[in-house]
């Protein structure tokens, strides 16, 4: 064959052609990285405080940004050309945040030692492996889903660690005002309830059975109800510690072994809920306790505690452990409920308690873990195996093997089957893929992200619930388009829809017909009555506290009405109608732990805006020059 190519070269036709494909490579090479220095178009993104973004840099955390906001997407769905420009901005946004804050390092001359770096992440859940600890194959595996190696995470880890040690020089002085923490306060935790009065659609009588034309003119208006989803053909293969379990023995004693390593995590301990007064002296301790034990209650208690210069605290449902002294959580656990307990001498004082609940705490025995315990331990053993394997699938895939000519000695396990996005087949069940849960989503949604005639590449999955990872590669066989079922097949379900509509629309009129007579000066019991409904009332609940006895969607009108006024909702079961009859506001005195907690949330509030514009103020002072057409061209394509 060279033979004949050199022979070939004597003629002016071939070595045109070799001209001409010579010439085609080097304007390929000009045009790519030699003509914008030749024409004088900037090959840089952004500059700011001496420091250059390049554009393949960008670009690089660009293509990681659109990936990471894609995962989201529900499958088949794509990032809009406006999202994409939005991400894009934020992308350049941080990168510049990242320089300026990387430039007042250097001049602040702060570093980040290499063993604080490596401490730091060996302590990120992540990385860990089935055992709890740190794993380095966890870590590479972690590192590659998200597009980065190691080099370059431990470089941004390095200079996160670095930025939260500046920041915090000034950002934790940052405290919340009075004047702001009380509206939150006051948002969050009052309380309102409402009568109601329930109109179920069970309670509609059974409408008459409509003629043909009424079901067929209800299917015509209703056609999205009996529209049949994509169904897509994929053939797979999974590559999992499940699917190697043969290969691998796993003893009842290394299941022991395991279970006793990790027993901490099958214990739960118990818990106590308390009121506790920390007294500097004996004596006052003493008589605190004795008013106690005489029937005062905890308001008058606090009240006392404060006047005699102790302290009163709550502690809600805490293990042991989370009690501030030894001394108290010995005593609090060894309490009965609602008894007066002290004073106890303990190493920040004197105490006295009384235990307002108990939570028992559980065990986890072998037999009932022994499952989960063989899945970690299949993960552990399986992971060195199962890499291997996954190296050398990866390598046939990428050489343009198919999966019907897979070697049958990789541990694989292969499977055909139509789906739809939710995974569901044609009858309804749930397709039958193996696996992990994260694996079977991670299938799901590959199928339809992927394309007829796409060659099929092998993807990692985390698989947290059984430990470890697996692996998978498919094809699209085949795609089914979305349709509507026929009439004939689906006249019981359009029957029962229209029935329930009617009975919809029966409820619907009740219940707007009380809703009117209270809004015309009639009771709310009295108008129950005439509609003939119970009416009850709500319990108390906050904006953001549910509670089963009221529905979710009355919870969000009561707190949009005045004392009195009267409103009416839709729920999946029918209509409700509720009044507004109670409105309790929050009381920092009797309420200091939410006071705390909306305090604590101000605060990070502030901190974060002062941090925003200490980076803002860098940002200034660096006078940031953007490349906006080199940032078009990017993120809006032509």
């Amino acid at each position: 064959m060279i033979s004949i190519l050199r022979r070939s070269l004597d003629s002016w036709i071939v070595r045109g052609f070799f001209m001409l494909m010579t010439l085609s490579f080097i304007g390929w090479g000009i045009s790519g990285s030699i003509l914008p220095l030749l024409t004088g178009q900037p090959t840089w993104m952004a500059k700011v405080s001496g420091t250059t973004i390049e554009i393949p840099a960008f670009q690089t955390e660009y293509q990681r940004a659109l990936s990471v906001a894609g995962r989201d997407l529900p499958p088949g769905q794509e990032l809009t050309p406006q999202v994409r420009e939005q991400i894009g901005q934020q992308t350049l946004d941080r990168m510049i945040g990242q320089a300026v804050m990387a430039d007042e390092l250097r001049r602040l001359r702060i570093v980040t030692p290499d063993a604080v770096v490596a401490d730091a992440a060996r302590q990120i859940p992540a990385f860990r492996g089935p055992d709890g600890q740190f794993n380095k194959q966890v870590f590479d595996a972690v590192l590659r889903n998200n597009g980065l190696n190691e080099g370059r995470f431990l470089a941004q880890l390095r200079s996160d660690i670095a930025q939260r040690q500046l920041l915090a020089s000034f950002v934790t002085a940052a405290t919340a005002p009075e004047a702001g923490v009380k509206p939150l306060f006051d948002l969050e935790f009052e309380k309102r309830s409402a009568d109601m009065a329930f109109f179920p659609l069970s309670a509609a009588p059974d409408p008459a059975t409509p003629d043909e034309a009424v079901l067929q003119r209800w299917y015509d208006n209703h056609s999205d109800l009996y529209a049949t989803p994509e169904y897509r053909r994929i053939k797979a293969v999974e590559l999992s510690p499940q699917s190697l379990a043969s290969e691998i023995t796993i003893t009842d004693d290394e299941l022991k072994a395991a279970y006793e390593e990790r027993k901490a995590q099958y214990q739960t301990p118990g818990k106590r809920s308390a009121e506790v007064l920390s007294v500097p002296d004996e004596a006052k301790a003493q008589a605190l306790a004795t008013q106690w034990r005489g029937g005062a209650d905890w308001v008058a208690m606090q009240a006392a505690a404060k006047e005699a210069g102790a302290a009163s605290i709550t502690q809600d449902s805490a293990p042991e452990v989370e009690f501030p002294d030894p001394d108290l959580a010995k005593a609090v656990f060894a309490a009965q409920p609602d008894n007066i307990v002290g004073p106890v001498k303990g190493a920040l004082g004197w105490f006295v308690v009384r235990v307002t609940g108990i939570t028992p705490g559980s065990e986890t025995t072998f037999e009932q873990a022994k499952d989960t315990l063989r899945a970690q331990v299949l993960a552990a053993k399986a992971a060195d195996l199962m890499y291997d394997r996954a190296n050398k699938l990866d390598q046939l895939l990428g050489n343009g093997g198919n999966l019907d000519e897979l070697p049958t000695d990789l541990g694989l396990v292969g499977l055909t089957g139509t789906m739809d996005a939710k995974g569901n087949t044609q009858d309804g069940r749930p397709a039958p893929i193996p696996g992990a849960k994260e694996l079977r989503d991670a299938i799901i949604s590959a199928a339809f992200q992927t394309n007829q005639g796409d060659a099929p590449r092998l993807a990692e999955v985390q698989t947290p619930s059984t430990g470890g990872s697996a692996y998978f590669a498919l094809v699209l066989e085949s795609i089914i388009p979305p349709g509507h079922k026929p009439f004939a097949e689906v006249r019981d379900q359009v029957l029962e829809d229209w029935k329930q509509d009617q009975r919809r629309q029966v409820e619907n009129q009740r219940a707007t017909e009380m809703m009117t007579a209270v809004q015309g000066g009639k009771s709310f019991s009295d108008a129950a009555q005439a509609a003939g409904v119970t009416p009850r009332l709500s319990p108390l609940v906050t904006r953001n506290q549910t509670s089963p006895d009221m529905p979710p969607e009355l919870q969000r009108v009561i707190f949009g009405l005045k004392k009195g006024e009267v409103g009416m909702v839709e729920t999946p079961d029918g209509f409700v109608v509720g009044q507004l009859v109670e409105i309790v506001r929050p009381d920092v005195a009797t309420d200091k732990a939410g006071f705390d907690q909306a305090k604590a949330a101000v605060a990070r509030s502030v901190q974060n805006d002062v941090q925003a514009l200490f980076v803002d103020a860098l940002r200034v002072r660096g006078k940031p020059e953007i490349n906006q057409k080199a940032l078009n061209s990017i993120v809006q394509p032509r």
